[in-house]
């Protein structure tokens, strides 16, 4: 008999361990939260959202620039005309008539000192049936340069470049605002990486006690059934293994509900996707330096650094502004070489000879009456200035606000951690003090279950700590900007 059951049992653990094996084979591997912040990176729709946005804004870079593109236009006009008679005899014919086919060729461009220069070529023939007609049909053909520059209103490079030099400000701007959208998606990450493991820990509390409270209920029956215990004990018992089953089925939504929001960071529409183990890291670095905090914050906080871009864009805006203040006054002027022969051919190289041509010269000015719009937007521009000046202060201020406050819960957390976990072992050491108590029947199973609901808010008390030590750095590291580089992490702007 003894031989059998030796070889049940190594039959038994034999099972269990092949059983064991197959579990760990099916269960995902451990899923750590560097793996979470890089699967977030690559597949998070709110990222990959905000991607487009740098590209929106170079795009506007290259739409600034072809303002100073070449523009190359082609004109053809063909016209006929009849008289009904002859006005007198100097129209060489008693029914006059007339044809004109003109065509054109402009190349134009805009430089960046406002200036625009033009280069066209014509060529007209014309053709009648007059008798007094040298040339029939005769070919006109020239070559014009023209040049027109504001002196005032719309000169100089600063002024011509502001749309470039806005986009490339914006451009900075995305990528920094691409940057913010990372940092949350980390900090989000973490904190649903901290509240999974935090939600898994606790069904396991939770599953304790209600182990314990089952136990007491068996163990309060018995002591009924031999005389040592009532009912009052056995339905307190009763109540506890209630109130633990509770307990189950919300850690169990609890768990289901982070679990979720983590693969929704994560991922796209794998919600029902499987989530390996998850546990917390030790708590190994040093607690922050406020200074060092500080002072990581104004280098690296992007909303800080966006705001500061979007004042240079304000200065720019602010120039307009002013120049739009001044009279337009312009000059500008044109020379033209031209040939005329009997072809086209001849009439062109007949241009070198510089035998027939034009020459102008042009002067204009615009002054509106009082300029009351245009100082009106100046003044606009310079107050919208001023306030965003004024916010930027705010923003400074307000970050340095928020890495006092970060510092502080970081350190606060930190020793709440080892206070709390201090209080879980009191409380165990309780809890078997007074389970012994009721074993020799010098207690009630509801101070049991008193002990044991103080041991369970000792335990989840620690996981909350250790939850909050991790998203107080969590939001320390998003204020400084230093996530991305704990993570290693490289943005594709």
């Amino acid at each position: 008999m003894t031989i059998i059951t030796r070889r049940l049992c190594v039959l038994l653990l034999a099972a269990a361990t092949a059983l064991t094996a197959a579990r760990a084979q099916e269960a995902p591997p451990q899923l750590t939260l560097e793996e979470c912040i890089t699967r977030a990176m690559k597949r998070n729709l709110d990222l990959e959202i905000q991607r487009y946005n740098p590209d929106i804004a170079r795009n506007a870079i290259d739409a600034a620039r072809a303002e100073f593109d070449p523009t190359v236009s082609l004109t053809a006009t063909r016209s006929f005309t009849q008289q009904p008679g002859a006005l007198s005899a100097l129209d060489g014919s008693a029914s006059p008539t007339s044809e004109s086919t003109t065509t054109r060729l402009a190349l134009n461009q805009r430089v960046a000192t406002g200036a625009t220069v033009g280069l066209s070529t014509q060529l007209n023939r014309s053709a009648s049936n007059s008798s007094f007609t040298t040339l029939n049909p005769a070919y006109n053909a020239d070559f014009t340069l023209s040049v027109n520059q504001p002196l005032l209103r719309g000169s100089g490079l600063a002024i011509n470049r502001t749309a470039i030099h806005r986009n490339e400000i914006g451009l900075a701007r995305a990528n920094l605002d691409y940057k913010v959208g990372a940092l949350n998606v980390i900090q989000r990450t973490e904190d649903a990486y901290s509240n999974l493991v935090f939600a898994r820990e606790q069904i396991e509390v939770r599953k304790f006690s209600l182990a314990l409270a089952e136990k007491l209920h068996d163990e309060a029956r018995t002591r009924r059934d031999t005389g040592v215990a009532t009912d009052l004990d056995v339905f307190q018992a009763g109540v506890g293994v209630a109130n633990a089953r509770r307990g189950v089925i919300l850690a169990r939504q609890s768990v289901r509900d982070s679990e979720e929001a983590l693969l929704a960071l994560i991922g796209q529409f794998e919600l029902e996707g499987p989530l390996g183990p998850v546990r917390f890291t030790e708590f190994g670095e040093a607690l922050p330096v406020l200074a060092s905090s500080l002072n990581l914050a104004k280098q690296n906080q992007p909303d800080y650094l966006s705001t500061q871009a979007g004042i240079e864009q304000l200065r720019l805006d602010l120039n307009l502004a002013k120049d739009a203040t001044l009279p337009t006054l312009g000059v500008g002027g044109a020379l033209g070489y031209n040939g005329r022969q009997g072809n086209a051919g001849d009439a062109y190289r007949q241009i070198p000879d510089r035998e027939g041509y034009t020459w102008q010269v042009n002067l204009s000015l615009s002054v509106p009456v009082g300029f009351r719009g245009d100082k009106a937007r100046y003044r606009q521009s310079l107050a919208t200035l001023g306030r965003e000046q004024t916010r930027l202060r705010l923003i400074e201020q307000n970050i340095e606000v928020q890495v006092r406050a970060a510092v502080r819960a970081v350190e606060t957390n930190f020793e709440s951690v080892k206070i709390s976990a201090q209080a879980r072992e009191l409380s165990t050491k309780q809890y078997e003090l007074e389970k012994a108590r009721f074993d020799a029947g010098l207690s009630t199973s509801r101070r049991v279950l008193e002990a044991q609901n103080d041991l369970e808010a000792a335990r989840i008390n620690e996981l909350q700590a250790k939850v909050s030590l991790r998203t107080s750095l969590a939001a320390l590291h998003r204020i400084e900007g230093s996530s991305l580089q704990r993570y290693a992490v490289t943005l594709p702007y």
